[in-house]
């Protein structure tokens, strides 16, 4: 019995979750890969090599098998396919860097270069991160309240949510690139002039926002977790009740 609660639990969730029609393996695949992207941004500290490709290769998988017919279109599909789409950033990134260092930019072009593309790394986290929570609340309202979620729980409501992270972390990706490019201007002494003014003023909105986004991340990294313990609990305690 001990065995086959952990199985029912994740195909239970995730079945429910995705509302997706296709073949078993297909949602077999669609579920290791949200295991490898929480793996990847909520589990691990910070990506590495190793990571990053399979990450890749996931997101291209997925993105292939959401645009199958068998699929329907459900809130889910949407925020996944959102998440997909965000390593587009870590392609943009890849491709760059390797672009950079075949031609040997030289060294002003390629601090902002640099930075730029730290900015898209941390822009395809965030993105990430904020939808897999949103997958993860999705879980919940399915597990807890389904009948009750179910107006909110609409494909138009999940591609609005998905526009609304993007536009907010493309914001926060402008913000920090005008800090790292004004920083690297090398300005003289402070003075009333406007550019100065700028400068201190993203200085301090930059600093803050990385403060911020810290926090949030350690926040979601938590309510991630609780969600989880509790879905796993229902669902190991409804297996229990039904073996009875």
């Amino acid at each position: 019995m001990q065995k086959t609660i952990p199985g029912c639990f994740f195909q239970q969730m995730y079945s429910s979750l995705t509302g997706i029609s296709m073949e078993r393996d297909h949602m077999k695949d669609l579920r290791r890969y949200l295991v490898l992207k929480y793996i990847q941004y909520l589990v691990l500290s910070s990506s590495n090599a190793v990571s990053t490709f399979l990450g890749l290769l996931g997101s291209l998988y997925t993105l292939i098998i959401l645009q199958s017919a068998k699929v329907s279109s459900k809130s889910t599909a949407v925020l996944i396919s959102s998440l997909a789409k965000a390593d587009i950033l870590v392609s943009i990134s890849v491709v760059s860097e390797m672009v950079a260092w075949t031609f040997d930019i030289g060294i002003s072009p390629a601090a902002f270069t640099s930075a730029l593309l730290q900015n898209l790394l941390a822009a395809n986290t965030h993105i990430s991160c904020l939808l897999l929570s949103c997958v993860a609340f999705e879980a919940y309202l399915i597990t807890f309240c389904p009948t009750e979620s179910r107006h909110l729980r609409t494909v138009k409501n999940a591609r609005l949510t998905s526009r609304i992270i993007w536009l907010l972390v493309t914001a926060e990706c402008a913000l920090l690139q005008t800090d790292d490019l004004l920083r690297a201007s090398c300005l003289p002494a402070p003075t009333r002039s406007p550019t100065v003014l700028l400068f201190h003023f993203s200085s301090t909105a930059a600093a803050l926002l990385r403060s911020l986004t810290y926090v949030l991340g350690i926040l979601l990294r938590i309510v991630n977790v609780y969600i989880y313990y509790k879905i796993f609990f229902s669902v190991s305690n409804r297996s229990t009740l039904k073996a009875k």
